[in-house]
């Protein structure tokens, strides 16, 4: 067994239909049905409130985002619990995101 490596240049990010003006690039599958992923919101673009079956953690890597009211900045992780509902998550500016969700993604409002 060896590492994998993935460079950025070779990073594709597809659209997400369901959210315009955000893009993800799956980077892993740690479990089935989760996903280390990258995730870009362009300014104005939300997602709505929802909930996951399974923890997610996110680290904010670029940009400003708000997030159930509180705004996070570049350098801001957060952690939310299997089946707590979160968000709106609203792009106050050009927004990196890079999260790990342990499952399947769940239902979004």
């Amino acid at each position: 067994m060896e590492s994998v490596f993935i460079e950025s240049d070779a990073q594709t990010f597809d659209e997400l239909d369901a959210f315009p003006g955000a893009s993800w690039t799956v980077l892993a599958e740690p479990v089935p049905q989760g996903s280390i992923h990258r995730l870009r919101m362009t300014e104005g673009t939300v997602i709505p409130p929802h909930t996951h079956p399974v923890d997610e953690f996110v680290y904010v890597l670029k940009g400003t985002i708000e997030t159930g009211g509180r705004e996070c900045l570049a350098g801001t992780f957060w952690k939310t619990p299997a089946g707590t509902r979160q968000g709106p998550h609203i792009a106050k500016t050009d927004v990196e995101l890079m999260t790990v969700r342990l499952g399947p993604m769940g239902e979004f409002e």
